[in-house]
């Protein structure tokens, strides 16, 4: 059977080093600093094109649960999770020339989204309506069940992609075959526009987890320290073949669905209460209480942060734009279709 986990700061089991500490403040700096350049800045100079969707305020949960990750395991990150995508090694440069439809990217010049993936970086790509992402992150733990090797799946979503009948089916699939999946919940309480009580009852989301059999726990999704020990332990549960764990971050995402939503469905005094919370302010403080880092050393780690995306920008700008003869490739089956074609076809 499963059951409801609240786990205190005090009670945490996995305890990062202090190299761990500092790569935690650097990808939630590399993160927002990135997303603020493409959403207020790129996008803003019409130089992206379509939906611009940014997890400000929610950057610790990608990156707890990305560094936890070993070698061999898989994740399915969501739209937002810009993290997650950089760690497993994903360049800046390569996620920049994406968001501005660049021809040699993964996607083509057809979407400016993180809708991208790399099996040999073990990042599976979301499918857009997200709950249809979860079923997939089950047919890859059970691949990885099979292979016996003590691997695990990640898979992210948010609050709103648990009212979706896919999510449900997962949840049972992987419960019942015991499945090494890590259902990440990014509840950010508005999903597009909708607040939590508005979708469901059930309170606080984590029970969802025992009611299908497997552990379920609410996790403090502002604190990287608090995402990163509990994705260790339901990583190391996973490997021993316990099963399935689900996991509810608690979370306000500090910008709206998109770059175009002002969010103004969100009160002003729920947006103030979450402000200061934040993941980055957060570890900051722990790392200068505990003298791993020095206020000097904070401030060149964000002057990095920014020359690190300055340079990414610039070459990504430098990538050619799709050429046009391209843009119906792909749309149709076909002979004449680029994965049909045998001088891009793999040999057998």
């Amino acid at each position: 059977m499963g059951s409801l986990k609240t786990v205190k700061s005090s009670e945490r089991k996995i305890q990062p080093d202090p190299a761990t500490l500092k790569r935690m403040l650097y990808y939630l700096k590399l993160t927002r600093e990135s997303e603020l350049r493409i959403e207020q800045v790129l996008y803003r100079q019409g130089k992206i094109v379509g939906g611009v969707y940014v997890g400000r305020g929610q950057e610790a949960i990608g990156v707890g649960a990305a560094l936890a990750m070993g070698p061999g395991d898989v994740t399915l990150p969501c739209h937002r999770d810009f993290s997650v995508f950089v760690i497993r090694g994903f360049s800046l440069a390569d996620i920049f020339a994406n968001c501005l439809a660049r021809g040699d990217t993964p996607t083509r010049g057809r979407d400016s989204t993180l809708h991208i993936g790399d099996v040999n970086r073990g990042v599976i790509p979301i499918i857009s309506p997200l709950g249809a992402t979860l079923p997939v992150a089950c047919g890859v733990g059970l691949v990885l069940k099979q292979r016996g090797k003590g691997n695990v799946v990640l898979t992210h979503f948010g609050e709103g992609t648990t009212s979706v009948g896919d999510v449900h089916e997962a949840m049972n699939l992987a419960a019942v075959m015991k499945l090494p999946v890590i259902f990440i919940c990014n509840n950010n309480q508005f999903a597009y526009s909708t607040p939590t009580e508005k979708q469901f009852a059930v309170k606080p989301l984590a029970l969802r987890g025992p009611a299908y059999g497997m552990p379920g726990e609410r996790v403090n999704g502002c604190d990287v320290l608090a995402v990163y020990d509990a994705v260790g332990r339901a990583m190391t549960r996973a490997r021993a073949g316990k099963g399935p764990s689900f996991l509810e971050c608690l979370t306000l995402r500090m910008a709206g669905h998109s770059a175009h939503d002002t969010a103004e469905y969100v009160p002003e005094t729920l947006k103030l209460a979450w402000a200061k919370k934040d993941p980055i302010q957060r570890l900051e403080k722990f790392l200068l209480a505990r003298k791993i880092m020095t206020r000097q050393q904070v401030e060149e780690l964000h002057r990095r942060v920014q020359q690190e995306i300055d340079a990414a920008v610039a070459q990504a700008e430098t990538r050619p734009l799709p050429r046009g003869e391209e843009a119906v490739e792909g749309v149709y089956c076909g002979p004449d279709s680029w994965w049909e074609r045998r001088d891009v076809r793999p040999q057998k």
